[in-house]
């Protein structure tokens, strides 16, 4: 079992690496860059509530990345890819200075206090007119600057070059998370998660490891806000608002947070199916509204055990 799947994966990042190869379009290029960006995102998130935190303001930690970036190539004339990493900085710097207080509460209460910061963040970009460009926001920002590799001269102005450097991110991303997630602390991050008091009592430095997780996840995410504004040159306030934490969240969800699999499945296919029926795309809040209740109701444990309950069913008859 263990060989087929190690084929498998090798099979998956074999035909991720080839893909464009047979995809010519520059759109749809850009709808797998898409998907990239929203996996890494869900992943992040998904990390984060691993250790029973549910955050609805990683867009705002996102934003944290994006405006860090633009501002510091823009107006300092720093290289792009050190403004990618400040930009990553300084999202983890802000989770850490809130992170041991905003840890130390629970469930409803730690989403209410993110999605909270994540609108003063907002707020904060928009008046901050000065620097940040207001409602406005940044325009033009400079792309990743060309790279020289094995003699071939890489020109970021084209979708292909950062489909291959969001496909590398991506996949280093994963294999970070996926490595934490079933080492030894990951199995502490999910008992905290299932009993915090229980876990406290066995001398587990509870509000430690919650702090640590989330300023993981928050540095993901303004690393891949800081990409996104490089990739796309123009960002706004509106481009982070409280709508894109809910969709990365939904994403999660969707996919089936209790695996590591299912924020990759969920954000994939919910990335796709507004692209894939583009007359929809002003009813895409409705439409994720009911996808997301299809699954609960269908699916608790999301998309991702879907084979599963195939298997049973066919068992059954």
């Amino acid at each position: 079992m263990k060989l087929g799947k190690n084929l498998s994966l090798s099979l998956l990042l074999i035909f991720l690496f080839v893909v464009p190869l047979f995809i010519k379009s520059e759109y749809h290029l850009h709808i797998l860059i898409l998907c990239a960006i929203n996996i890494i995102l869900a992943s992040s998130l998904r990390a984060i509530s691993t250790v029973g935190q549910l955050s609805l303001g990683h867009a705002g930690f996102m934003s944290i990345g994006a405006y860090t970036s633009g501002i510091l190539v823009m107006k300092l004339g720093l290289s792009p890819y050190v403004g990618l990493l400040l930009g990553g900085v300084a999202a983890m710097v802000l989770a850490a200075v809130i992170a041991y207080p905003i840890t130390r509460v629970r469930t409803v209460y730690f989403a209410m206090l993110t999605l909270f910061l994540g609108e003063v963040i907002r707020l904060v970009i928009t008046e901050g007119r000065d620097i940040t460009g207001g409602t406005s926001g940044l325009l033009n920002i400079h792309r990743l600057e060309p790279i020289s590799i094995l003699g071939f001269h890489i020109n970021f102005t084209t979708r292909l070059p950062n489909y291959y450097f969001v496909l590398i991110f991506m996949l280093v991303v994963l294999l970070f998370l996926y490595r934490v997630d079933r080492s030894y602390i990951g199995m502490t991050f999910k008992a905290i998660a299932q009993d915090e008091s229980l876990s406290a009592s066995t001398g587990i430095n509870v509000a430690r490891l919650k702090a640590v997780m989330f300023c993981i996840g928050c540095l993901i995410a303004g690393l891949t806000g800081a990409f996104y504004a490089h990739y796309v040159s123009v960002i706004t306030p509106d481009s982070f608002g409280l709508f894109t934490s809910i969709y990365i969240l939904i994403y999660v969800v969707v996919g089936g947070a209790n695996r590591f699999a299912g924020a990759i499945v969920g954000a994939f296919i919910l990335t796709l199916i507004p692209e894939m029926f583009r007359t929809l795309k002003e009813y895409q809040p409705f439409i994720f509204a009911a996808v997301l209740f299809l699954v609960v109701f269908l699916l608790p444990r999301g998309i991702v055990d879907l084979p599963v309950q195939i298997k049973i069913m066919v068992r059954k008859t």
